[in-house]
């Protein structure tokens, strides 16, 4: 498949904006989160029951409150069309995986997260 100029500067674009959630996540920094999401993004996963918050605001408390751990980050696939772009992540634990299936628009020119669903996975050990 082609990728048009345009398709390339966006996909660009979108892995700055998953890089800054990487960021977020690797360092404990809320300020990269905020820069990630748009503002009423959501969050979505089960834990025992089914659960949905806003995304910035839970990040943002998760990343305030723990200390940052080793964390190894990965890209799987990002699919762009039009203005708007799916990208599944991989983020790698001592112990688990987080894997990431997040929704990103272009919105005023700029590329954000306006959903993340997560699920966990445990290493076999």
């Amino acid at each position: 498949m082609i990728q048009t100029k345009a398709q390339t500067s966006d996909l660009q674009l979108i892995e700055k904006t998953i890089n800054h959630y990487f960021d977020g996540m690797i360092n404990h920094d809320a300020k990269s989160i905020e820069k990630a999401f748009y503002p009423t993004a959501t969050m979505k996963w089960n834990d025992e029951k089914y659960m949905e918050v806003n995304a910035v605001e839970a990040l943002s408390d998760y990343v305030n409150s723990n200390d940052p751990v080793k964390t190894k980050t990965s890209i799987v696939a990002i699919n762009i069309v039009g203005d708007a772009a799916n990208a599944q992540l991989e983020l790698e634990y001592a112990t688990f995986y987080f894997i990431d299936f997040m929704h990103l628009m272009k919105i005023e020119g700029e590329w954000k997260i306006i959903s993340k669903t997560y699920t966990t996975v445990q290493k076999d050990f």
